[in-house]
């Protein structure tokens, strides 16, 4: 574009980059492809049985891949007798007709799957399993309005040859049990937060504002104590600060004075309103309920040593090198995406979670920006979504990319997700890969070992089972990260070492670690990559 002398050009605005649209090779989904083995047999020696399961019988049939009924429907009862003679059935329509290949196809119905889907594994057959959802879309066209268990077979059948039935993916034991715990932990917590909110109307009722005189009133000791021990704020004058000092010693609970204070200030406020009447029950109720919140807390925090153990030894614990993410939330995310090894790439991940928008597209009509897809794995999205929370309020890196987005009035759920998207390719490359992160969140990276010591600390762990713990961990670290743990390792050994108190269980046990991690001595020295590691 030509100019004149003293006139600047103006700059084109850049056209809107569009995304790169990939086409899959064929029609069928890639894990529920048939083409190949049907083209090796022949589609006549080709045989799909498909099982629509409940919780104590299923419905089952056979057809040949084109369709033809081999075996008619019938029921099958979850019991192992008649499994075994379904799988007889099988065997024999497969000598008459000639198959030379069977391919099982369960409907996924919670966990009512799992037992015909085993028992036919365990026989040796091919088993895939096909989404309630593809088989309502095949069912509606045929048979509109008309919903059986017969109709439901013959759908799953045109969605098995369609490429909808699909292979699943396999998981080690690790992560299977990570998953179970986590989501068990997961669902205590939702208990523990509902018996808070109860426990907070009982006491508003009982002790009016007592609550709002602290931040966080379960996390005050004293406070709740003096809550349990007095019914009334009558109650708390009556006793006076000596008196509640004396209740606090016998539970062995430290207080300082301007807390009595406060609390003997809002007492003599509170005991002039005129009393509720069922002042007394309301405290015998909430105090019930917190009984129940403290058994289910202890039990999370013993829950949660579990999971940190099974979180070791998987590579998902090297996330805990990025500032923001703790024991809870890499076990979280490792619990719902399984082995890395499952997923070729960070779109994989994603793509599982549904951390996409939906399209639509008809003709000139193309309307690519939508809400988050629907039909996803909401259980991953959520654990992405939770540790995008936790980033943006803890990691500088991310928390300034969320300041700039609000000042640009970006909405926050669109903060959310951006933030979610970039912690998948982040995870994807540290665990899947063997190079550390050169990321700027984790340009000062927190240490893996450090992180994990401080959790058992909190959780009291014993010394037995934390050695055990960062024992496993150590081979999951990648050999470039080892000499940064064992710097931070080699220094809290120091502090504990010049201590006046002399030796620690902690001291006792830090020798250990950094024996696995290939260091001998306490000396550092600077290496070639500008930071400090152990001789």
């Amino acid at each position: 574009m030509a100019t004149h002398i003293g006139i600047t050009a103006p700059r084109l605005a850049k056209s809107p980059r569009r995304r790169k649209s990939r086409f899959p090779e064929t029609v069928q989904k890639p894990r529920g492809a048939l083409a190949a083995r049907v083209k090796e047999v022949g589609a006549e020696k080709f045989a799909l049985v498909c099982i629509d399961p409940a919780k104590q019988r299923s419905e089952w049939m056979m057809a040949d891949y084109l369709g033809n009924i081999l075996i008619q429907p019938q029921t099958l009862e979850h019991q192992s007798v008649h499994f075994d003679l379904a799988v007889q059935l099988v065997r024999e329509a497969q000598q008459q007709h000639g198959i030379a290949e069977v391919l099982v196809t369960v409907e996924r119905t919670g966990s009512y799957h799992l037992p015909p889907q085993r028992a036919f594994a365990r026989a040796g057959f091919s088993t895939r399993v096909v989404h309630p959802f593809a088989t309502k879309q095949f069912r509606l066209p045929a048979d509109p309005g008309n919903k059986t268990d017969r109709t439901d077979l013959m759908a799953q059948h045109r969605a098995a040859v369609a490429g909808f039935g699909l292979a699943e993916a396999i998981w080690d034991e690790t992560h299977r049990r990570l998953q179970l715990r986590i989501r068990h932990r997961r669902d205590l917590v939702e208990k523990s937060t509902a018996l808070i909110c109860q426990i907070r109307e009982h006491l508003h009722l009982s002790l009016p504002g007592y609550a709002e005189l602290f931040s966080d009133l379960f996390t005050h000791s004293a406070a709740l104590a003096i809550a349990r021990a007095c019914d009334s704020p009558a109650a708390m004058l009556q006793l006076g600060q000596a008196g509640l000092r004396q209740k606090l010693r016998e539970q062995q609970i430290r207080v300082q004075a301007p807390t009595l204070d406060k609390i003997l200030a809002w007492a003599c406020q509170a005991a002039r309103q005129v009393p509720t009447p069922e002042a007394s029950p309301r405290h015998a109720l909430w105090t019930d309920l917190d009984d129940l919140r403290q058994q289910l807390r202890r039990r999370i925090q013993s829950l949660e040593v579990e999971i940190a153990d099974d979180l070791v030894r998987t590579p998902y614990v090297r996330l805990m090198a990025i500032p923001g993410i703790g024991v809870v939330s890499a076990a979280d995310f490792a619990g719902e995406m399984g082995p890395i090894a499952n997923y070729a790439n960070a779109n994989a991940i994603t793509g599982r979670s549904g951390l996409f928008p939906s399209r639509y597209q008809s003709d000139t009509t193309d309307h690519a920006d939508g809400p988050l897809v629907r039909q996803a794995n909401r259980s991953l999205r959520a654990a992405i979504l939770r540790i995008a929370d936790n980033l943006a309020r803890s990691n500088n890196h991310f928390r300034g990319r969320a300041e700039l987005a609000r000042a640009g009035k970006v909405d926050e759920r669109a903060i959310r997700v951006k933030i979610g998207k970039s912690f998948t390719r982040l995870a994807f490359a540290a665990v899947a890969g063997d190079q550390p992160l050169r990321h700027a969140c984790c340009a000062a990276r927190d240490s893996i070992i450090e992180k994990l010591r401080e959790f058992h600390l909190e959780h009291g762990t014993s010394p037995a089972a934390v050695l055990a713990q960062l024992e496993l961990c150590v081979p999951q670290l990648l050999a470039d990260t080892r000499g940064h743990e064992a710097l931070i390792v080699s220094q809290v050994l120091q502090r504990q070492q010049t201590r006046r108190r002399g030796p620690t269980r902690l001291a006792e046990l830090l020798p250990a670690v950094l024996a696995r991690l290939g260091v001998t001595s306490l000396d550092t020295q600077p290496d070639t990559t500008g930071t400090t590691a152990p001789n």
